[in-house]
């Protein structure tokens, strides 16, 4: 006998099962990650029309049988219809909506991966934000979410807390800071400003309410880009599919000047802000947004 239970969720992905019906995936504050069927769902006048769909977070009342769920109601809180208009917004979207899939598990509160996913789809549409910059916040919080976080306050090897000004390294296969006295006993470390430290650090401990109230100057973000893609790259074991569509599209967007741009560890090293090319522009530290 089936039993009704009501989960606070969002869905991460649909696809269509049949002829009418839908297969959603959903992270959820009470059962983790799990999958359910929305019968009917593409019918035109289905209750979970609009519902049975990525992007959208609200209650889901399921019946629980022995072995799937079938969805039964819906109260939608926020669908952000909105950003299906945004390019290359909708892209990195569905790139966090993967990569939330790919941490997700069943039976584990993911309260903080939901809440991130929440502010990180309105950070896209706020047009004081780069989606780069976002992508960069949304990536190295969420490592930290799975206790996957880096070194940023101790040196990795030494465990001694740098001071102000000090020259710094970051390696990727020892996950974290080295000071220039550790730096023998390692061969990937890579320097890393001042800025750019300081950006990982606030990204790591900030409330998620103010996680997405700063930008950093195209050469701090270019650096961040450096050492948070291939951090995430190497920690992960999968190739994102949606992560490949949004490299594409970046390389259709460059400026003329910075057309024959290379790349750095298979990622665009220049791109677009929401209003205007941004390959060019150099200059120090961080502009608060008020």
């Amino acid at each position: 006998m089936s039993d009704l239970i009501t989960v606070q969720g969002v869905v991460l992905s649909a696809q269509p099962v049949g002829e009418y019906d839908k297969r959603i995936v959903l992270l959820t504050r009470e059962r983790g990650k799990i999958s359910a069927f929305a019968k009917g769902a593409r019918r035109q006048n289905s209750p979970f029309m609009a519902a049975a769909n990525p992007f959208v977070f609200g209650n889901f009342t399921l019946f629980e049988g022995r072995s799937s769920y079938n969805l039964n109601q819906v109260t939608v809180t926020h669908h952000f219809v909105e950003l299906a208009s945004r390019q290359p917004g909708i892209y990195y979207g569905y790139y966090f909506l993967e990569l939330a899939d790919y941490f997700g598990q069943e039976g584990i509160d993911e309260k903080e991966s939901m809440n991130l996913l929440y502010v990180t789809v309105k950070a896209l549409l706020n047009p004081n934000i780069d989606d780069r910059l976002v992508r960069c916040i949304f990536e190295l919080r969420m490592m930290a979410a799975q206790g996957l976080c880096p070194s940023l306050f101790h040196c990795v090897c030494c465990e001694r807390q740098p001071v102000e000004g000090e020259e710094l390294f970051f390696s990727q296969q020892n996950h974290g800071i080295l000071d220039k006295a550790c730096l023998g006993h390692v061969n990937d470390a890579k320097r890393i400003s001042a800025p750019a430290l300081y950006a990982m650090q606030y990204i790591v401990t900030a409330s998620l309410g103010k996680l997405y109230t700063f930008t950093v100057t195209e050469e701090v973000l270019h650096e961040l880009e450096r050492h948070i893609h291939t951090y995430i790259a190497a920690n992960t074991e999968k190739r994102f599919k949606s992560l490949e569509i949004l490299e594409c599209f970046n390389m259709s967007i460059l400026c003329p000047a910075c057309f024959g741009q290379t790349t750095y560890a298979g990622y665009l090293l220049c791109g677009m802000t929401k209003s205007s090319y941004s390959c060019c522009n150099n200059s120090n530290y961080f502009t608060v947004i008020l």
